[in-house]
């Protein structure tokens, strides 16, 4: 039998939300492989915290900019080691400076390896490593262009999102950044249902109808059922369709479409810590 340590069941415990004997016997159940544990205790009804591929382990912080236009925008995440470099202030003026100079590049490698006050990128960050004695790189690295660009960074750099629109109304930078502020703090999947990819529907199904078989359900309703929770992921995890939090009463399509008939949300991009 695979060998659990108690760091990997705290881990669970922190990625899941779910209680220490439980993710203890998910984790044996799954001899040790820690996605398998998350959707054993999904499909035993747990409520867990969904895992984006976005997130990092890392400290840093994370910073959006918008070009002067507004039709484009990056977010980059500078890391390090620990959370009192990440609240210096000459460690967020960099991660700034460098993210302004990111707004030129389409790539990361390109960004690494550009031009910064006589260095390139990396050459900078092999310094400041040096110079801090923690190691500092560049984590995530997101652009978006779209007919107009909007920006939120959440408190303390931890989370930044980029959202694009499909025309640069009036009052499109208050859209922009209600609907970045909701991709913050509500973490979708996707942008709607067709950003959903086929393997991610199969899993939620299979979840689905396994947590319907041990309330009972008979197995010829499964499907019917599971289709119906299946609209609910869709509406609870995808950004266009989710309760728009400032006003439940109206998802964030029809917030948007509020402010003008013919505007769409075209995309978005999330980089967060943690």
């Amino acid at each position: 039998m695979v060998k659990i340590t108690a760091a990997e069941v705290n881990k669970l415990r922190k990625t899941t939300g779910a209680g220490m004997m439980d993710c203890k016997k998910a984790l044996v159940e799954a001899e040790g492989n820690f996605e398998k544990a998350i959707e054993i205790l999904r499909k035993k009804g747990q409520k867990v915290a969904a895992k984006r591929a976005d997130r990092d382990s890392s400290e840093g912080a994370v910073i959006a900019k918008v070009n002067a236009e507004n039709n484009s925008g990056v977010i980059i995440s500078l890391n390090c080691e620990t959370d009192f470099v990440a609240k210096n202030d000459t460690f967020v003026t960099l991660a700034k400076d460098l993210a302004g100079l990111a707004l030129d590049f389409d790539t990361k490698d390109n960004f690494l390896a550009a031009d910064f006050n006589g260095m390139s990128v990396q050459d900078k960050l092999t310094e400041q490593t040096g110079v801090i004695g923690e190691k500092i790189e560049i984590g995530g690295f997101k652009k978006l262009n779209a007919s107009f660009v909007g920006s939120y960074i959440h408190a303390g750099n931890k989370i930044a999102t980029l959202v694009g629109l499909s025309n640069a109304v009036d009052g499109a930078a208050t859209v922009a950044k209600d609907v970045a502020m909701q991709a913050a703090a509500m973490n979708p999947v996707a942008l709607n249902e067709d950003g959903v990819d086929q393997a991610t529907i199969e899993k939620e199904i299979e979840i689905a109808k396994d947590q319907l078989r041990q309330e009972g359900k008979p197995e010829a309703m499964l499907d019917n059922i599971a289709k119906g929770k299946i609209k609910r992921f869709f509406k609870d995890n995808t950004l266009v369709n989710q309760d728009f939090i400032k006003n439940n009463k109206q998802s964030v399509a029809q917030y948007v479409k509020s402010i003008d008939a013919d505007l769409e949300v075209t995309a978005f991009e999330r980089v967060a810590l943690g």
